[in-house]
């Protein structure tokens, strides 16, 4: 199948074509005309899988049409995209601008962590597709810049993570500003019955249901290795690996902003340029930093788990979980910014002792032995390795890193609610027999600062209760 095949108007598929997309992938092939026609959606897709476009693409062709029907006006928000990371809105602001080029759409994104008034500015020009994150938005709506009152079509994008960054409270909060009369588009990694809960309350009966991996998969495109290394050696283990100059561009993951930081002083006496992302850092500094990655004029980019969904970059070779992370659904997020787009990719874990429980809780969702690296210079006796098919449990260290996300805390790596938003291998082949290709304590994100500076007068007072700065 093509994208010509799906009932695409002209200047989208100029746009797509320019972008050099000819072949949908299964969930584009599988959404487009189920949104195209109406119906709400359940999309259940890992990172990777061009869940973006999915839904960019039919928003802009349905938005488009009905606006040439009904004269609609330019100032009026008439969807509404809501995500957790300040990256993720920006990423698919540049999808909506990419596919709808030749079309007369204005679309802006707003999150926190940098001052309001440029955003307040585009509202006040006049804007008909929001990308928000939720901290910001329900500030700017109880300031009165914005008014839902038109929406026609809304999604929400990455729900398990909104919940596991404490953001379902906002979400409902949101909710009701907006019309029952409306298009709704649900995605989400995984279904957890939180999720599942939340899908029901927003989506109208009987929508359609689109899901085109198994949940909590990894690709087959990513080959997956282990290093078991006492904790006191893995900075060392990581100066030797990167030592291999074909890992030409990698994202190491540590659990906690402070320990992001520590990596890149560490990389910076081994003169090994890096730059770290996550909450703390500000946004210039963010972007400035995946610029550089993007660009590869930096080939390595430490980041907590914000990072994990959003960050998407070409020829990205290696993911390296340097610490790793506490829940298993969080290392598929990881491993899924490499081997994309059918490029190979490789992840590799540093599995200190303490880790061995993560590792198994891991295999077992994964449903996979991940092979062991035994020979490099930092291996050791005191650290087993571990068995999927064993029966015995490990125990999970006691302490921050041993315990799940609470509500209204983050996930791994990730801190609480904040108008900021979240935020924020392939070695010479691993020495492993039957090496086989398979298929955070709580970094507070900045606080979203009011701009004063006469941004500040209401302008519509249909905003939502509460929210001030979060």
């Amino acid at each position: 199948m093509s994208f010509d095949e799906l009932n695409l108007i002209d200047p989208i598929l100029r746009a797509l074509h320019e972008e050099g997309y000819t072949t949908p992938t299964p969930i584009q092939a599988q959404a487009i005309p189920q949104v195209l026609e109406g119906h709400d959606l359940l999309g259940v897709a890992q990172t990777g899988t061009g869940k973006t476009a999915a839904f960019t693409v039919p928003i802009l062709q349905i938005l488009h049409q009905t606006a040439q029907v009904a004269q609609h006006s330019h100032s009026r928000i008439r969807c509404l995209v809501l995500t957790p990371t300040r990256e993720l809105a920006i990423q698919i602001g540049e999808s909506f601008a990419a596919y709808g080029r030749h079309l007369k759409l204005r679309h802006t994104v707003i999150f926190g962590g940098v001052g309001q008034l440029p955003q307040t500015q585009a509202l006040r020009r006049g804007v008909e597709v929001l990308i928000a994150t939720p901290g910001r938005l329900l500030d700017l709506m109880n300031q009165g810049y914005i008014d839902l009152r038109h929406l026609e079509v809304f999604v929400l994008d990455e729900a398990d993570r909104m919940l596991d960054m404490g953001f379902i409270h906002d979400i409902k909060r949101i909710l009701p500003k907006l019309p029952a009369k409306r298009q709704t588009l649900f995605f989400s990694a995984t279904m957890p019955g939180q999720i599942q809960e939340l899908a029901n309350s927003l989506l109208r009966p009987n929508p359609v249901k689109v899901a085109v991996t198994p949940v909590s998969s990894t690709a087959d495109t990513v080959s997956q290795a282990v290093y078991l290394v006492e904790k006191n050696d893995k900075p060392a283990l990581l100066e030797h690996v990167l030592g291999d100059k074909s890992i030409r561009r990698v994202l190491v993951f540590t659990r906690t902003k402070h320990g992001a930081d520590r990596v890149v002083k560490t990389l910076a006496k081994a003169n090994i340029p890096a730059e770290a992302i996550h909450g703390n850092k500000s946004q210039n500094h963010r972007q400035r930093a995946l610029s550089n990655f993007k660009a590869g004029t930096t080939r390595v980019l430490v980041a907590t788990d914000i990072a994990a969904r959003g960050i998407d970059v070409d020829e990205l070779t290696h993911v390296i979980n340097y610490e790793m992370p506490n829940e298993p659904e969080t290392y598929v997020h990881r491993i899924g910014r490499t081997g994309r787009a059918g490029a190979d990719g490789m992840a590799l874990s540093f599995v200190e002792d303490e880790e061995r429980a993560y590792l198994q809780d891991i295999q077992r969702l994964i449903k996979r032995q991940i092979d062991v690296v035994f020979e490099h210079p930092y291996k050791t006796t005191s650290v087993e390795p571990v068995m999927l098919h064993s029966g015995k449990n490990i125990q999970r260290p006691k302490g921050p890193a041993g315990r799940p996300p609470r509500p209204g805390r983050g996930g791994s790596g990730q801190g609480g609610r904040s108008g900021g938003q979240g935020a924020a291998s392939r070695t010479a082949a691993p020495s492993a027999s039957g090496s086989s290709r398979p298929a955070t304590g709580g970094n507070r994100p900045a606080t979203a600062g009011s701009n004063g500076g006469g941004g500040n007068r209401r302008r519509f007072r249909g905003g939502g209760s509460g929210g001030g700065q979060r």
